[in-house]
């Protein structure tokens, strides 16, 4: 990541989270401990992801701009969240990242990042 400023330019920017976005959530729809948190048109819930990723990783403030602060661990509080289910959360990222072109050791970086706020949402 080096001459990069963010990890989101590191990636390749916009095509890129959608890539993610796109990889992840039919990993999250066949998940038997995540699906069942999920609307059956994931679709809104997919562009919010993009937003949010793209905020998080360094890129432009889309999450922010259209929904106010992330307050991400409060928006989280209607759904029963585990360990068990962050830790499927994290698995399923992983998946499809692995499924992308980037590079292994920014897949782990990217992975690291989540992690903190993916525990830091168990409520239960």
């Amino acid at each position: 990541m080096s001459s990069y400023d963010t990890i989101y330019e590191a990636v390749g920017g916009e095509a890129v989270i959608r890539e993610i976005v796109e990889k992840f959530y039919p990993n999250v729809q066949t998940h038997p401990l995540l699906a069942p948190l999920f609307p059956e048109d994931i679709r809104p819930v997919m562009e919010k992801q993009y937003q949010f990723l793209t905020q998080f990783f360094g890129g432009p403030s889309l999450y922010s701009d259209e929904h106010g602060h992330p307050m991400m661990r409060a928006r989280h509080l209607p759904f029963p969240i585990t360990p068990e289910r962050a830790k499927a959360w994290l698995g399923c990222m992983a998946k499809a990242l692995a499924d992308t072109s980037i590079p292994e050791p920014l897949q782990q970086l990217m992975l690291e990042r989540l992690s903190g706020p993916a525990y830091h949402f168990v409520n239960t």
